[in-house]
């Protein structure tokens, strides 16, 4: 299985929020901890907007934060939602497929079920669980941020 980077900064931003719910946090900062473009980061706070699991405030001192409990959000039902499709093959898309043997191979039954197990397995996750981890994740956030101002400043930008 392999999740798009779409897919991958989604979580990285919900578990950035999930880990500062007693604040607004910015794209930049986001995109600093992570090492991500503001530009990829941009469209994958909008899709969450849309989802409902994010809310934003614009302007000066705004920011994002999670729309609801890290609880309440799903790992599972935001991989269905932040992937374009889930195809692990060709033959998973009927209106696509140009496999000459996909009426008779039997891979695809196989392959349908190891992906039903693997979302079953995110289905078992909600953000709230990961956040047991937030002492060590902050620091490694503040790192890299800290790593990339001072990147920046000698750069001279």
């Amino acid at each position: 299985m392999h999740l798009t980077q779409f897919s991958d900064y989604s979580l990285r931003l919900l578990l950035y929020l999930a880990c500062h719910p007693e604040r607004l946090v910015s794209v930049v900062e986001v995109g600093q901890a992570y090492g991500v473009s503001r530009h990829h980061l941009v469209k994958v706070v909008q899709t969450l907007i849309d989802l409902e699991v994010i809310e934003s405030q614009r302007g000066r001192g705004g920011g994002m934060r999670l729309a609801k409990p890290a609880a309440d959000i799903n790992v599972g039902w935001v991989i269905r939602r932040t992937e374009p499709h889930f195809n692990v093959v060709e033959c998973f898309d009927d209106t696509t497929n140009t496999c000459p043997i996909a009426p008779a191979c039997g891979l695809k039954g196989a392959l349908h079920r190891a992906q039903q197990a693997f979302l079953g397995v995110l289905d078992e996750y909600s953000l709230q669980q990961f956040l047991s981890r937030r002492s060590h994740l902050v620091p490694l956030w503040d790192d890299s941020r800290r790593r990339r101002a001072e990147a920046d400043g000698a750069r001279g930008g």
